[in-house]
């Protein structure tokens, strides 16, 4: 148990991060491709390129703790991306897509934001200033995505689905 340390947890979560940014590059790809607006389209896209960025900073980490850029299965967003599969299936060509999409495009910064706030708080607590810089980067990022994605969804997105339903 002695190799059980905060220094093996922050290690163990970079590399789940570092996986669920890879699979929502892909994830994104196919979002923007299934979304109808074109305001939806535009922010998966912006996002994807933002992503980009992250997981090079992801690979800066790494860098600085010495070790190989490497993922591990994150079943969290493996759940997620599976549940935005299946919108855009289910709800293909309906006025609802979008947003359920979106929906599910938040759910993802929301676990972003989780784990960003958690390795930043323990590469905080290990000293680990330039981490903490790159972590802080990506993290301000999600919480901006995160609005922007709420904006649309109040301003556009949701009365969209409800007007064609009516």
């Amino acid at each position: 148990m002695a190799d059980k340390t905060l220094d093996t947890l922050f290690h163990e979560t970079l590399k789940d991060i570092y996986y669920a940014e890879r699979k929502i590059l892909q994830s994104l790809r196919k979002m923007a491709r299934a979304a109808q607006s074109e305001d939806l389209k535009a922010a998966f896209k912006m996002h994807e390129e933002e992503t980009q960025g992250q997981v090079e900073r992801l690979t800066q980490v790494f860098e600085l703790i010495g070790k190989s850029p490497r993922g591990k299965t994150c079943d969290a967003i493996e759940g997620i991306i599976s549940e935005a599969e299946d919108i855009a299936e289910e709800f293909k060509g309906s006025p609802a897509l979008d947003a359920g999409l979106l929906a599910a495009a938040q759910a993802v910064e929301h676990y972003e934001i989780t784990r960003y706030g958690t390795l930043k708080a323990w590469a905080q607590q290990l000293g680990m200033d330039e981490a903490v810089a790159l972590l802080d980067q990506t993290l301000q990022e999600e919480s901006a995505t995160d609005e922007k994605l709420t904006g649309l969804a109040q301003g556009v997105i949701n009365a969209a689905a409800e007007k064609a339903a009516a």
